[in-house]
């Protein structure tokens, strides 16, 4: 089955936009981690940083990447004409 071309543009559209959230979420996932005795010495509020990215920063993250991708993707649909119960 071969894609037309406005399928490859809509799919290759998506791909861009996760590929570049789950860059953002290895960075926060992994590179924050790996660097948190670094970040121990800044403090936000009388905390470290490290504790800080690790006990809220991080969530409050993951929650800004699941509604990006899903406030992008609606959108994407909408311009594609993909909706749900769209044919």
């Amino acid at each position: 089955m071969r894609l037309g071309r406005r399928q490859r543009d809509y799919w290759q559209r998506n791909l861009r936009m996760t590929a570049m959230l789950l860059a953002v979420w290895f960075v926060v996932s992994f590179v924050v981690s790996f660097f948190a005795r670094d970040l121990a010495e800044l403090t936000i509020l009388g905390f470290p940083l490290g504790f800080y990215m690790g006990a809220q920063g991080a969530p409050l993250i993951y929650l800004v990447i699941i509604w990006w991708y899903a406030r992008y993707m609606n959108r994407l649909d909408r311009e594609y004409g993909v909706g749900e119960g769209e044919d």
